[in-house]
């Protein structure tokens, strides 16, 4: 039996009934840790909500630099996308919140953890192999594979039943199931498991219907340094900074709306609605400053690692061998991606306009149909029909 537990609270239906039940089952103090990750106003009411439930020691702590800095930034060199669509903003502060949670259980003396993710989903597997991770030796407690509650409505009348306060949405239900964060918002769960039904409006939290869009489009001037953004329009902010202002920017936009079906760690497909708007537009513009920075070599090998870096983070194996190598094989590739780029930004479209850089690669007299450059087009002759060497003999 654990003698102290730290949990990973939202505040949140799941995790109050979890903190309720922890302290019933185990008889034993149960501390709680929330990470400001950037979710926003759902944070407010958190400290009073513990302190209701009789929780002595409460962690709310701003991560958001720590977050951009050491997860987000180092994602987007690799310019990470997980099935062709998902940015990861769930799956990539999972690590971060596993990380502090361990620290803060050596802190307070605790020996279990515990969170609120479901025996379905991808986070249990995310926060536990996080756990392990970081102390080898922990107790994790996961309550949704071990308690007696079933669904959403067994959770609801047991809240009910212990004067625990469940939040409603916009049309006066129990919400949908959640998750954000700076990076992105997630929506899960009800009407969205029907693949086939259009997720309504009000499922959309920070970005815009494009119908309600600016008519006139917006230009902005991204500036990057070793492959992170440093500037917007010539003006500086800490990494946090950065994406909360291109947050704003592109919500207003409507970018970075995508509705997916995805697979699961765990073996299931799950339907998700997903905003990353900020996100989305540092996918186009790194793209395009290493379009002019990286050569083809370093740009295809980036390309070919992405999918196995992508799933690595999916997967919840952030502190994994091969993400750390593939991590330092990116970073390497980082050095001389400088310089800026220059977006449109229009009814949920990215548009890049330009792109320049000290270290440009990109050679105008060697692509100028005006200019010869040292470019001597009889090579290609050769060039051409040794690569067709192997095409002939398919034909003999």
């Amino acid at each position: 039996m654990p003698k102290k537990i730290v949990l990973a609270y939202s505040g949140g239906l799941d995790t109050s009934v979890i903190l309720k039940w922890l302290q019933s089952k185990y008889e034993c103090p149960v501390v709680t840790f929330t990470a400001d990750i950037g979710q926003g106003e759902e944070l407010k009411p958190i400290e009073a909500k513990a302190k209701s439930l009789g929780v002595k020691e409460i962690f709310i702590e701003d991560l958001q630099e720590e977050f951009v800095r050491d997860f987000v930034f180092p994602m987007f060199r690799a310019n990470t996308i997980y099935e062709g669509n998902y940015l990861l903003g769930t799956a990539i502060a999972r690590p971060l919140i596993a990380k502090r949670q361990i620290e803060i259980a050596k802190e307070v003396g605790a020996d279990a953890v515990a969170h609120g993710a479901t025996g379905k989903g991808n986070d249990q597997v995310r926060f536990e192999l996080g756990y392990y991770a970081n102390n080898a030796n922990i107790e994790v407690i996961a309550p949704w594979r071990d308690w007696e509650f079933e669904s959403r409505k067994d959770l609801i009348d047991f809240a009910e039943k212990n004067q625990i306060q469940v939040s409603k949405d916009k049309i006066g239900e129990p919400p949908f199931s959640t998750d954000a964060n700076l990076l992105h918002t997630s929506s899960e769960g009800k009407i969205l498991e029907d693949p086939w039904i259009e997720a309504p409006e009000y499922v959309y939290t920070r970005t815009k219907n494009i119908i309600e869009t600016p008519n006139d489009p917006e230009t902005l001037v991204i500036e990057f340094e070793k492959g992170d953004p440093i500037s917007i329009n010539d003006k500086k902010f800490k990494p946090h900074e950065i994406l909360a202002n291109l947050n704003t920017l592109a919500g207003k936009h409507g970018v970075g709306r995508i509705d997916i079906v995805e697979n699961r760690f765990v073996g299931m497909k799950s339907r998700g609605v997903y905003e990353t708007p900020g996100g989305t537009i540092l996918l186009h513009a790194h793209r395009a400053i290493e379009s002019i920075t990286l050569d083809r070599g370093a740009s295809h090998l980036k390309d070919e690692i992405m999918p196995k870096y992508a799933e690595a983070i999916y997967n919840g194996l952030w502190f994994s061998s091969e993400r750390i190598a593939m991590q330092q094989l990116i970073d390497s590739t980082q050095a001389k991606v400088n310089g800026k780029v220059k977006l449109k930004i229009f009814k949920g479209n990215v548009i890049v306009l330009g792109r320049k850089s000290q270290n440009t690669l990109y050679e105008n007299s060697l692509v100028s149909f005006d200019e010869k450059g040292e470019y001597n087009q009889k090579d290609a002759e050769g060039f051409i029909k040794i690569n067709s060497i192997r095409l002939k003999k398919r034909n003999i």
